[in-house]
């Protein structure tokens, strides 16, 4: 860069680091990069970056630094702005491009944010460790872990006089912000060190990382030319502003830390809504239950059932408005309830739900329309998704551009019935397709067009609780594939998973606070009538720590097994309240797919509360432990907790009450010893000082 205060740098006071990187990395038809390779760092527009200035300033709780750059040969202005707050570990970046010269520019892709200079806590880069999680249908916020130096080897630069052309990168693909990875990763050392880093899309996105001047860096990125089809042309004049995205960096404690601080973050970056605090338990026909085919007969026992368990909001998923022999999939968009499956009208199942105590919830998946939908002849043709002059057409479905009024003015008009006369007060908004690359419009393309319906998405959905400021939103798109906070910043929910096995939900509600704040996490339990009593609260326990989604056959329950359902909703109802200020952390370590043994805690001002869970390990898996030591079975563990080591404490079992489980704490070591006697089961445990007032004595 020309002026050296146009750049970051990282490491100790007093050392000169000499490990600069640009602020801003632009790459532009006719201006790429000054060493050609796989990244998408080292531009020729960053390169010439001069800084003009800087402001810095107050906008409610967040410090503010605007820098200002620019290009002297293409007149391309940058503006950076980074925001923080008093003693946070946390930085938020978000770029502002415009074109102040004579001619058109076309980008081809922008940073949010990057930096260098990232070292472990000897100066070198042999003790980084890379974190990703890899995300998928029924398999979600799947955390992997290995050595920075698997992925970016040593190249010998001295004997080359240049960077390597590699890096280590991840990034989305089409219409599912996370269908492959989460936008968020990390890097750590042996040293309790880590930065963790989170991009804010819910189309397009990418982060890289690799070495650069014997040290690593880290490059964040919103859409794409090369991975999404997104170019933005700005005439003279025209801006463009990226994706927001954001760097935690901790001296101590790790990728628990690191997520706790990301954890409060998140929390202050999204909109203020009362479910953030009363967080009522959910009923929701679908998982394991209804499957999409309801009927007021069918749902009248469940509402009474649910509401007997303690289910604060009863929804009533897919399947309420199919009223065609052919089946709904196709047929999908005008939104209204099916004279068959509710006669005299679905108001009488809402307003059981009501009598019963419960705010009625529905599901819609208000961006698509089916092929064979009258919607689709009815709207204008440039109210949906085109490319190459086609209407996109994607498993049975055309998308909706929200940008178009009358797409807009549709939806506007579903909710204002539903929400509004009708009085529902819960919305699961759902999304099933991935509808690729995006939309053109004249000129614009591809991967410009999905960016900017989904920034109108967003703001239709802002406008949405603005009317209804008590209308709770759910994300769910096939469970969590888009699980992102472009969206989580603005509605109050996340659907972390469409897993059916409830021994495969474990990993991914252990890790889904990586993902979503635990209060807008919500993890399926679906107990059943043929289930046991440890199958039972193994599904409950999963879900205590976070959102219930509860579901399952309850009309069905001996006394028994109601009764155990009942327990488990009122243990996450007394607890409920010290969720939204707790901090996530993981003693086992970020769950692996195939643990036999995962643990997920939550440390709040007064109290610790801890979830494990006990599998049966897959077939031939070795399984690490008691068993190698002593000989004996896979029944104990062991789990250090650092910050209450010292504390003296006896642990309560809270869930299940009639559990064998045992656990001993070890005050000097910090350590707690668990012992779950059969594998297939969970328990919820509370770990404080305070006399225990519901449970028992581990």
């Amino acid at each position: 860069m020309a002026d050296p205060a146009g750049s970051v740098r990282l490491g100790a006071p007093g050392q000169d680091w000499n490990r600069l990187l640009p602020l801003v990395e632009v790459t532009a038809t006719g201006h790429g990069r000054t060493w050609s390779g796989e990244r998408f760092i080292d531009t020729a527009i960053g390169d010439r970056l001069t800084y003009l200035g800087h402001e810095t300033g107050q906008d409610g709780n967040w410090q503010c630094t605007t820098i200002r750059l620019a290009d002297p040969e293409t007149g391309l202005a940058a503006h950076i702005t980074l925001r923080t707050c008093p003693g946070a570990g946390f930085l938020r970046s978000q770029v502002r491009l415009v074109n102040e010269g004579s001619t058109p520019l076309r980008l081809e892709s922008v940073s949010t944010l990057a930096l260098g200079g990232i070292v472990d806590a000897s100066g070198a880069l042999d003790g980084l460790a890379l974190h990703w999680a890899d995300n998928d249908w029924l398999a979600e916020c799947r955390w992997r872990e290995a050595p920075f130096r698997d992925h970016i080897v040593p190249l010998s630069r001295s004997a080359h006089g240049h960077e390597g052309r590699g890096c280590f990168e991840r990034y989305s693909q089409g219409s599912w912000s996370t269908g492959r990875h989460l936008p968020t990763a990390a890097l750590t050392d042996g040293a309790g060190r880590a930065w963790l880093w989170q991009i804010e899309s819910g189309t397009g996105w990418r982060y890289e990382t690799g070495e650069r001047e014997g040290a690593a860096y880290v490059a964040l990125f919103g859409p794409d030319d090369a991975h999404h089809q997104w170019r933005e042309t700005l005439t003279p004049g025209e801006e463009f502003t990226t994706v927001p995205a954001v760097l935690v960096g901790v001296e101590a404690g790790g990728l628990d830390a690191a997520f706790g601080e990301l954890t409060t973050y998140r929390r202050r970056i999204r909109r203020g809504h009362p479910d953030h605090t009363a967080l009522p338990v959910i009923y929701n026909d679908y998982m394991n239950t209804l499957m999409g085919d309801p009927t007021a007969d069918r749902l009248l026992p469940l509402v009474e059932a649910a509401g007997a368990a303690g289910a604060e909001v009863f929804v009533i998923d897919a399947g309420w408005y199919d009223d065609d022999a052919q089946g709904w999939w196709d047929a999908v968009g005008a939104w209204e309830a099916s004279g068959s499956r509710f006669p005299g009208g679905i108001q009488r199942v809402l307003d059981d739900i009501r009598e019963h105590g419960m705010t009625p919830g529905l599901w819609l998946e208000p961006e698509v329309v089916g092929v064979r939908s009258p919607l689709a002849r009815a709207l204008p043709p440039e109210a949906f998704f085109h490319r190459g002059g086609v209407r996109v057409t994607e498993h049975g479905r055309h998308h909706l551009d929200l940008r178009h009024p009358a797409a807009r003015a549709h939806l506007d008009q579903v909710v204002d019935r539903i929400v509004g006369d009708w009085g529902v007060g819960y919305l699961k908004f759902d999304y099933n397709i991935n509808v690729g690359a995006g939309t053109e419009s004249g000129a614009e393309s591809a991967g410009a067009g999905l960016l900017g319906h989904h920034r109108a998405y967003l703001d239709w959905l802002g406008s949405l609780l603005d009317r209804y400021p008590h209308l709770v939103l759910e994300n769910c798109s096939s469970g969590g594939l888009r699980m992102d906070y472009a969206q989580l910043a603005v509605v109050q929910l996340q659907s972390t998973s469409d897993q059916q096995d409830p021994l495969r939900y474990p990993p991914i509600a252990a890790a889904a606070a990586t993902g979503a704040t635990p209060e807008q996490a919500a993890v399926w339990a679906y107990p059943q009538p043929h289930f046991t009593p440890d199958e039972i609260a193994f599904t409950l326990t999963g879900a205590l720590q976070g959102r219930i989604h509860l579901s399952g056959f309850l009309d069905r329950m001996s006394p028994e097994q109601f009764d155990l359902v009942r327990q488990g909703i009122t243990v996450h109802k007394s607890i409920r309240s010290q969720i939204p200020d707790s901090l996530p952390f993981w003693p086992l370590g970020l769950p692996v797919w195939e643990d036999p043994w995962i643990a997920y805690g939550r440390r709040g001002h007064d109290a610790t509360w801890l979830t494990l869970w006990r599998r049966e390990p897959t077939a031939g898996e070795h399984v690490p432990g008691p068993r190698d030591q002593h000989g004996t079975d896979d029944s104990t563990r062991t789990l250090k907790i650092p910050h209450l080591r010292g504390t003296h404490l006896r642990p309560t079992l809270l869930y299940p009450a009639t559990a064998d489980a045992t656990a001993a704490w070890d005050a000097a070591l910090g350590q707690l010893t668990v012992s779950l006697p059969r594998p297939d089961t969970a328990v919820l445990l509370r770990l404080d000082t305070a006399p225990a007032t519901q449970g028992r004595e581990g």
